[in-house]
């Protein structure tokens, strides 16, 4: 499993959320302790997103971490 499959669930559903709410990844980045291009990084699969970056990208949202999971899985086939 690559690192993209693997981010793709959480990555999927975030951009979701943030797409839907019209927020700016710069802002995100900064509300989640990450710099641009880590967030970046982390949603392109070049980046593991690890266990502990997951509530802070979920909280930085507004949401709950199950949220982001519901919103990504909603495109999957």
């Amino acid at each position: 499993m690559s690192i993209e499959e693997a981010n793709a669930p959480f990555a999927n559903g975030f951009r979701v959320i943030v797409n839907r709410k019209g927020l700016k990844m710069n802002f995100v980045a900064d509300q989640a302790g990450l710099t641009k291009q880590e967030l970046s990084d982390m949603l392109n699969g070049r980046k593991i997103i690890k266990a502990c970056d997951i509530p802070r990208m979920a909280k930085a949202l507004g949401v709950g971490s199950d949220d982001v999971y519901a919103a990504g899985a909603a495109l999957l086939p």
